[in-house]
């Protein structure tokens, strides 16, 4: 039974965390929802000063992604690049926007029960607008008419346009020229609802669609303007860019920049949302440590861990034989269930790390089963490892030294497992231990194999 919850306790090195497929430059990428997150925010809020109002953009923009899911379902990707699913930028992404979706991982926005539809867009003018009048079906109560006095400290974004009669015709694909636009109703939020364009009706939105295909999404930037005739052109004037429904980027940054916190700014712009990494709104909190930052939902329960995460990371660095130069987090979930969604394991692997996070299943659970400090020994040998090893290092032999360092004397569960700790152990019994820690930096020499012959 100990050699089961071995394997049960440690699983793979890597998490397999829920993947999102996008379209990329006509390439079908897959990638971790965590690392879509920080390629969003990279095309998305790249140029944001304040990192309250980027972890709020890292918040919706992951609730964004598991809500609409399969939105290019038909043509076999979840997302495209652009900003009609979310602006993603992958060769943007650097050091800012990667901690704030590591610091908010596995927040999502929830309203009774069920995700929030999160949307977002630019600059609202100084009022958001009501989802319901854009998308009929989407009556939330948590996107409706609000005023944003901070989105306007710095102006309300003031735009005009000018687009020719036989443009609009082009646009329109009608059989003459444009002889009149005239705006018939607005929305509540002083928005264009409805426009009759040569005696016929017209939404708005058709007409933002049609220009923007036909000549250029840059030119109606929202729906708050108005129009003027100009001989045979029309002039849109207005303000505001986006469709005005969920958070206002302009407005979030402004006040994280004035002292607000990510939960606060989500808050105005959703209310009545909660903030929680499942329906029952656990959230993380910060427990501190010397060296290791450990995150729960349940503080009373897992103060003991910090000093366990410490003492663990020390134990790593003395196995492998230099020191950590970065601090790494640990996140406890609170159910097997949560921790299940979050990273995309099985409900009986415990724990799994990626880059210098390692997640783990609820403390208590672990504790009871007696392998708490050797499945958090495992995953912080993972980042240390891991933080000197070779590009070219094989899985076998990164998973093997982890695991001999780990447990030298043991075997684990796993077929693949127990093959691969053997095949590291008797590279030191030929090379000798110094020897097998050198090459996890250096990779593996030219001709060297394990007695299997195998590199």
């Amino acid at each position: 039974m100990r050699l089961a919850f071995v394997w049960l306790a440690f699983g793979a090195a890597l998490a397999a965390q829920t993947e999102i497929t996008v379209r990329v430059q006509n390439r079908t990428l897959k990638m971790p929802l965590e690392e879509y997150v920080a390629g969003v925010l990279a095309g998305e809020v790249n140029i944001f000063r304040s990192e309250e109002a980027l972890k709020a953009a890292a918040v919706v923009a992951r609730t964004y992604a598991l809500r609409f899911r399969g939105r290019h379902k038909a043509e076999g990707f979840d997302f495209c690049e652009t900003t009609r699913c979310q602006d993603l930028r992958l060769d943007a992404v650097n050091a800012r926007v990667t901690r704030a979706a590591e610091e908010t991982e596995g927040e999502l926005l929830w309203y009774q029960g069920a995700l929030v539809a999160a949307f977002y867009h630019r600059h609202c003018g100084g009022r958001t607008e009501a989802a319901s009048e854009l998308w009929p079906d989407m009556a939330a109560p948590y996107l409706r008419v609000q005023s944003d006095t901070y989105c306007i400290a710095r102006g309300r974004d003031e735009w005009s346009a000018s687009i020719s009669a036989r443009d609009l015709q082009q646009a329109l694909s009608l059989d003459w020229p444009v002889g009149s636009v005239e705006v018939r109703s607005r929305t509540h939020s002083g928005r264009v609802r409805r426009l009759r364009i040569d005696g016929q009706d017209l939404t708005a939105d058709a007409l933002h669609i049609a220009v923007g295909r036909a000549l250029g999404w840059h030119l109606l930037k929202s729906a708050s303007y108005e129009v003027f005739s100009r001989s045979d052109k029309f002039l849109f004037q207005g303000y505001g860019s986006g469709h005005g429904v969920g958070l206002c980027q302009a407005g979030a940054e402004q006040r994280g920049e004035d002292g607000q916190n990510y939960a606060q700014i989500l808050s105005f712009y959703y209310p009545g949302t909660v903030i929680g990494i499942n329906a029952r709104g656990f959230r993380w909190r910060l427990l501190g440590g010397e060296r290791v930052d450990v995150f729960s939902t349940r503080e009373a329960e897992e103060r003991e861990l910090v000093a366990i995460a410490d003492r663990m990371l020390a134990e790593a660095e003395r196995r492998a034989g230099f020191r950590y130069a970065g601090r790494p987090r640990l996140r406890v979930y609170p159910t097997v269930a949560a921790f299940r969604d979050a990273t995309g394991e099985p409900g009986q692997v415990a724990g799994s790390t990626v880059g210098s996070t390692i997640r783990l299943q609820p403390s208590p659970a672990l504790r009871s089963l007696g392998t708490l400090e050797s499945t958090v020994l495992h995953e912080m040998l993972h980042v240390v490892l891991e933080s000197r090893a070779h590009p070219s290092l094989p899985e076998w032999f990164r998973e093997g030294l982890t695991l001999y360092l780990a447990e030298p004397g043991g075997s684990a569960a796993s077929n693949a497992y127990r093959q691969w700790r053997s095949r590291v152990a008797s590279l030191v019994s030929r090379h000798g231990r110094d020897t097998v820690l050198r090459w996890l930096g250096a990779g593996l020499p030219p001709g060297v194999t394990d007695d299997s012959g195998q590199r």
